[in-house]
């Protein structure tokens, strides 16, 4: 049974588990390969981060938890079981808690799905990436677009709630491809979508080939209109973007990724996690042997922990809240927004204050970058 704590505001547990059996190009998480991982040696590792966060936040409640990485899917459903059980013992969960895990969709992950479900994981994030294999290759992904598939049919069975990812906007990709793709996505009955613009990250392969020539991402024109054809599409489906990549049915919205962009108490266990508590940032060792190490040597894998100044923290809050089309509270950032500014762009059809609230509307969120740099105080 569920053990119910009160407390105003449910606390966001993120868990990263960073290994990957190969590293995707285009990626710029904290993920690792290695030849073997001790899942025993992990598992008693990340309950040990736990409790120490569990200390460091009493008399909360758990509202969701996130599986990240790396390739959580690859996780013994035995220590998700632990964890999550781990995480009831010390805080207690609200009873519609949310818990995430992110799946590649290999036939050898698909086969834990039953496993992971009946751990506690209520919904899940499978990692397509594309529907088409000659995309999937050039993204350097493991799976076909068949493997994909039958990884998301057994998903819809299992899970009571399924999200997919998507990237677009790739080389010499046009908008009939894209629509026709995106079109198959949305058949498929998921309730949320998150659909990414490819951006080359430094350090990645990608970057290294684009430096050389032999990678030329799509024009910004050209990605602006599959930006634009994506919001109109999954709008009139019944999925408006809730946040810039990111679209979902009323109600079906990512809880736990909704906490970080309304800047609310998360903790952030596994190597190179963060989080925010009790006006701190936090930031775990990156590397999962310098983990390991300073969780021996402390009892958690901190590496970091930094007090925000409230200035700092209301530009954080500015950040993320306008990623989202709700907004955010134009008193929490009242001491960081150059009102001037913001009139010029409400002028310009590019912003809006409504009820209080500061929004950036469709027409905008292209421009987030020039916009945030433009209305924000340093």
């Amino acid at each position: 049974m569920l053990k119910q704590v009160q407390h105003d505001e449910n606390l966001a547990l993120y868990i990263h588990w960073p290994f990957c059996v190969s590293k995707c190009p285009y990626c710029d998480f904290n993920s690792h390969v290695r030849a073997s991982v001790d899942q025993a040696e992990w598992r008693e590792a990340l309950l040990k981060d736990l409790a120490w966060e569990a200390e460091m936040l009493p008399d909360r409640r758990i509202g969701s938890i996130f599986f990240g990485g790396g390739t959580p899917s690859l996780m013994e459903p035995a220590t998700a079981a632990a964890l999550i059980d781990a995480a009831d013992r010390h805080w207690g969960f609200a009873s519609d808690v949310e818990i995430t895990l992110e799946a590649n969709p290999s036939s050898v992950e698909t086969a834990r799905f039953a496993d992971l479900a009946a751990a506690g994981v209520n919904r899940v994030s499978l990692g397509l990436q594309s529907l088409d294999d000659r995309a999937l290759r050039f993204l350097g992904r493991a799976h076909d677009v068949g493997e994909g598939l039958a990884a998301l049919a057994v998903a819809q069975q299992v899970f009571g709630r399924v999200s997919f990812d998507l990237i677009y906007a790739l080389p010499g990709q046009n908008e009939a491809a894209w629509s026709a793709e995106l079109d198959r996505a949305l058949g498929f009955g998921t309730s949320h979508l998150s659909l990414y613009q490819l951006t080359v990250e430094p350090g990645t392969r990608f970057a290294t080939l684009a430096a050389r020539g032999e990678l030329v991402p799509l024009s910004p024109d050209d990605a602006a209109t599959l930006f634009e054809l994506t919001r109109d599409r999954t709008d009139a489906a019944g999925l408006p973007a809730y946040e810039i990549s990111n679209h979902a049915r009323p109600g079906a919205e990512s809880r736990h990724n909704l906490a970080y962009w309304r800047y609310q108490t998360y903790a952030g266990i596994g190597p190179g996690a963060h989080g925010r508590r009790g006006g701190a940032a936090t930031q775990r060792h990156r590397k999962p042997e310098n983990w390991l190490s300073g969780l021996a040597r402390n009892g958690h894998g901190i590496v970091e922990e930094i007090a925000i100044a409230p200035q700092e923290a209301a530009l954080e809050r500015l950040l993320m809240g306008l990623r989202l089309r709700e907004g955010i509270t134009l008193a929490s950032v009242a001491d960081v927004i150059d009102l001037g500014a913001v009139e010029r762009l409400e002028a310009q059809g590019l912003m809006v204050r409504e009820a209080e609230r500061l929004r950036v509307l469709p027409a905008g969120m292209l421009l987030l970058d020039a916009i945030l740099a433009e209305i924000a105080i340093a």
